[in-house]
């Protein structure tokens, strides 16, 4: 499946929150499609990324791309399931110097094999900062502060 953003300035607020809506289901589901490389490249060249608590913020696209492709083998080479991450909740706040902020809440369902009942994983708020790069969005910065941990 080909994702498609759009990469049209937004001229209005709905513009905008749509644009960043197709942002986010394409980023999703490279994240649920193990594609570490791919997910990065969602990011800034030195974009932030601070996704579990105790542990530094990963910092650029090469260092994300690693952290989620260990990450992905360790928790799921064993644990044959299907994940989605589902972004809802969306707040969008245009800043003066053109970066969007945006806060969402996340739910992370897993569904395994012969189990027709997905399992909720973590519950998160999540807060980001979007830049517009030739006409592609990207996550400057994201912070994850899953439920559990608040």
């Amino acid at each position: 499946m080909t994702t498609v953003t759009p990469t049209t300035t937004p001229t209005s607020f709905t513009d905008l929150y749509v644009r960043i809506q197709q942002f986010y289901a394409g980023q999703v589901r490279l994240l649920d499609g193990m594609r570490a490389e791919e997910f990065a490249a969602t990011f800034t060249d030195a974009g932030r990324f601070d996704h579990a608590p105790g542990t530094p913020p990963l910092q650029g696209r090469r260092a994300i791309a690693e952290e989620m492709r260990r990450y992905q083998e360790a928790r799921y080479a064993a644990d044959p399931c299907q994940r989605r991450h589902w972004f809802n909740m969306l707040e969008v706040f245009p800043g003066p110097d053109g970066t969007v902020s945006t806060e969402y809440y996340a739910l992370v369902l897993l569904t395994r094999p012969n189990e027709p009942v997905p399992v909720a994983a973590p519950s998160c708020l999540v807060r980001d900062v979007l830049v517009d790069r030739d006409g592609e969005l990207r996550v400057q910065e994201r912070t994850v502060l899953p439920d559990y941990a608040i």
